[in-house]
């Protein structure tokens, strides 16, 4: 999945899971964390591969086992804290990003690109970028048109759920 429709994803995911369990919306900080959370795993393993530490893109952070390590030190930092729901959220955002990235692969039968998952028992072969789904009146329909959709449709969910987290981003840019 394109780096930026992870977070929308994350996004979606977390509005999901507070309307699921709490009836309401999401609020502030909660899904600003969640919608990090879901880049994180980007963040991580990109640079570990460009500076050459790893083979390719998808490897310490898109682990299960990173996946495990990250989520459960987060969440133990966040209860200490009193903030369990940040704990929360940050889990529901990097397994947002975990999820979204497995689908392209199965569909396009690409299965041995799923190996970031199990990573280092499994070896992770470099990612062949988007992916041929099928074809609808002689045109190619890729994943980067159903990621379209799911971003589109993500922003359409945020902006009336009246973009919760942009005023406590504002607020953190203030303070600084």
């Amino acid at each position: 999945m394109q780096p930026i429709v992870h977070p929308v994803v994350g996004y979606l995911c977390y509005a999901g899971y507070t309307r699921t369990r709490h009836g309401t919306r999401p609020r502030g900080e909660p899904t600003v964390v969640a919608v990090f959370a879901a880049i994180v795993p980007d963040l991580i393993d990109q640079p570990l591969w460009l500076v050459g530490i790893t083979p390719v893109g998808r490897t310490v952070a898109h682990s299960l086992f990173g996946a495990i390590l990250f989520v459960g030190v987060i969440g133990v930092l966040a209860r200490q804290h009193g903030r369990p729901d940040l704990g929360i959220a940050f889990a529901i955002g990097y397994v947002s990003h975990l999820v979204a990235d497995i689908p392209w692969h199965v569909l396009a039968g690409d299965y041995d690109e799923l190996g970031f998952l199990l990573w280092p028992v499994t070896e992770m072969p470099a990612y062949s970028g988007v992916k041929v789904i099928g074809t609808v009146w002689g045109v190619e329909v890729t994943t980067l048109w159903f990621e379209g959709m799911i971003f589109v449709i993500g922003l359409l969910v945020w902006w009336f759920d009246d973009r919760p987290g942009l005023g406590v981003s504002r607020q953190y840019v203030r303070d600084r």
